[in-house]
Order: structure tokens, then C-alpha cells, then sequence
């Protein structure tokens, strides 16, 4: 549950949230795009306020973002340009070939040119998340929310996810909001850092400023440490 949190991100900004399992991240990122109402308050979306909206309402604002899930949520019954097309088909705007040439755009910017014919099966977990990410941008979002995008992958293989998130921020000027608990990835990827704690924002810095703070809390997540206190039973 979140506790009276309060913040804001910029056009254009990148920003990640960390925090420990169970603080919040989810249910923020499911705040903001409208799948969970606050109790109270608001959440302001290129300054209209959400909360209280209907689902059709909603539909409109949700068109603004795009989503890449932790898991990369494929359809596994469907290959990846029938996976990439779906929310373009939802929108029945597009003439076959606009759709086409949209599909094939994105796996270009996510650097998987020509496997449309491809099923989710036939793909390692580094291209399935490149696949999840090209459906996130194939319509053009203003802002890319990413659920935990290098969880479950090699070192080498994140750093290229995380590559791939920069030069889509860069090239899209989207916003982007960034959930993970990969300290590495938020070194590359983040400009702002929120850390939510018991479901508060506990910090809120640079990359630099929470990887050098002093704050015991802060200092014991970002490196890593368990508290001495605390018993776990594995």
C-alpha cells in the first residue's frame, strides 16, 4: 500500500523506482495508469487529473503510455507481428500495410529486424523483452513504463536492454519510468531516483546522490546488505 506519496516527473525525464519487494512499486505504477484509484489525492497526467475517471475515459489517457511487463506478457499463441500489431489492430485506424510498416519499424529500433514470422517460443528472454518493448512503442507513446525489464537476464543481455531503453528515450523524447531492482540498471539508465520505503517515498535524488548517501536505509538497499535484525527463513 502506498502512504501519502507525492511526486513528479517531467516531459522527456528519466527516472527509475527502487525499493524493496512489497514497498509499493507496483500498485505506483498501476496508480498511475489508472488500474488502481487512490483513496485520495490525485494523479495528474499532462495536467489533467485522472482519478475519478470512467473506463472509457481512461482508454483515452492509457493511449499515452506504453508498458513493458516483467515478463514480456506475449501472446504465446501468436507470432511476434500478429503480438506487435494487437493494439494497433484495437485501434482500427490503420490499413494492413500502415500496420505492416509500423511493425517492421519497431523491431528495427529494437534491433530485431525480420523475425515477424517468429513464435514467442523460438525466442531466448533477452528477445522476448525487445519484442514486449517494440509493442510498447509501435503507437507512439508519450511516456514508457518498464516493470523490472533486465529481471531474468545475463549481465551482458541487460546492459544491452538497458541500452536499448536510453537510445528510445533519447530517439522517442518519451518519458520514461523505470521499477527495478537492478542497481546497475539504474546507474545507466535513471537521471532521478524515487526510493520508496513502507510505502512512502523514503529519497528521492541522483544517481550519484542516493549511490553516495549516507542514509542507512538508502546505503543498506543500494549495496546490496541485509539487516542483522532481520530473520529470514529459506
Amino acid at each position: 500500500m502506498l502512504d501519502g506519496i507525492s511526486l513528479r516527473i517531467e516531459d522527456g525525464e528519466s527516472v527509475a523506482i527502487i525499493g524493496r519487494s512489497g514497498c509499493g512499486k507496483s500498485v505506483l505504477l498501476k496508480t498511475i495508469i489508472g488500474l488502481i484509484q487512490p483513496d485520495a489525492g490525485k494523479v495528474i497526467i499532462d495536467g489533467v487529473d485522472i482519478t475519478g475517471m470512467d473506463e472509457r475515459e481512461l482508454i483515452k489517457v492509457r493511449r499515452k503510455f506504453g508498458m513493458l511487463f516483467q515478463s514480456a506478457a506475449l501472446f504465446d499463441s501468436l507470432n511476434v507481428y500478429e503480438n506487435i500489431a494487437f493494439a494497433l489492430r484495437r485501434e482500427r485506424k490503420y490499413t494492413e500495410e500502415e500496420i505492416s510498416k509500423k511493425v517492421a519499424a519497431a523491431l528495427e529500433m529494437v534491433e530485431l529486424p525480420g523475425i515477424e514470422n517468429k513464435m514467442p517460443s523460438e525466442l531466448s528472454g533477452g528477445m522476448r523483452k525487445r519484442v514486449g518493448l517494440a509493442r510498447a512503442i509501435v503507437y507512439q507513446p508519450e511516456i514508457i513504463l518498464y516493470d523490472e525489464p533486465t529481471t531474468g537476464l545475463d549481465p551482458v543481455v541487460a546492459d544491452s536492454i538497458d541500452k536499448l531503453i536510453i537510445r528510445i528515450c533519447e530517439r522517442l523524447k518519451v518519458t520514461t519510468v523505470v521499477v527495478t531492482h537492478d542497481m546497475r540498471s539504474v546507474r545507466r539508465v535513471a537521471k532521478k531516483i524515487f526510493m520508496l520505503h513502507k510505502g512512502k517515498i523514503h529519497a528521492t535524488g541522483t544517481p550519484e546522490e542516493i549511490f553516495n548517501s549516507e542514509d542507512p536505509i538508502v546505503k543498506q538497499f543500494v549495496n546490496g546488505e541485509s539487516d542483522p535484525r532481520e530473520v529470514f527463513f529459506l
